[in-house]
């Protein structure tokens, strides 16, 4: 079931935090509560997945960019994702986790987020392409910083993320069927 109590909760939480700026980074914390964990007593990934929504919506939030997308009635979708997991989170353990935006191109977004343990270690990360949606297809992002009155410059693409891209476009779609 989808943690629609702990969306709200996050959105009320940071209703009257800063504005941060298109890059910034958002900061939340979160419980591994019971119904989060698998059957190895630890933060299943599936849903590690779902709780990266409670720090990638308030980012939006915080960024003017869920107004923009309400007033233009654009939707926002995760067009793709690599997630890397190094470390166990147990029941109860409060995580922090770490959303920003990374940079764009003429058609993604791409941002990355991070949960960190007490130890200062980092547990897993993720890298998203998502693309803003409206009636005729894929909103470019530069037309969605010019709506929210930011600069439509994206900060240049690290290496390991252009790595990424190119790596994903030899995938083959669809995928192949034996």
């Amino acid at each position: 079931m989808y943690p629609v109590i702990r969306m709200v909760w996050q959105l009320l939480k940071y209703r009257r935090a800063p504005r941060l700026g298109l890059t910034d980074c958002h900061v939340s914390h979160h419980i591994c509560l019971p119904w989060d964990i698998d059957l190895w007593m630890e933060l299943n990934n599936g849903r590690t997945l779902t709780l990266y929504d409670l720090g990638r919506i308030p980012l939006a939030v915080r960024t003017g960019l869920a107004t923009t997308l309400r007033n233009q009635r654009w939707g926002l979708t995760v067009a793709g994702a690599s997630v890397r997991y190094r470390r166990r989170i147990r029941m109860f353990e409060v995580v922090e986790m770490r959303s920003r935006a990374i940079c764009w191109d003429d058609r993604f977004m791409y941002l990355e987020q991070s949960m960190w343990q007490k130890n200062g270690e980092c547990a897993n990360h993720i890298l998203y392409r998502a693309a803003v949606t409206g009636r005729d297809g894929i909103v470019p992002p530069a037309q969605v910083a010019a709506e929210m009155g930011v600069d439509a410059q994206s900060p240049a693409v690290p290496e390991w993320v252009d790595r990424w891209i190119d790596a994903d476009a030899t995938r083959p779609w669809p995928p192949m069927q034996d």
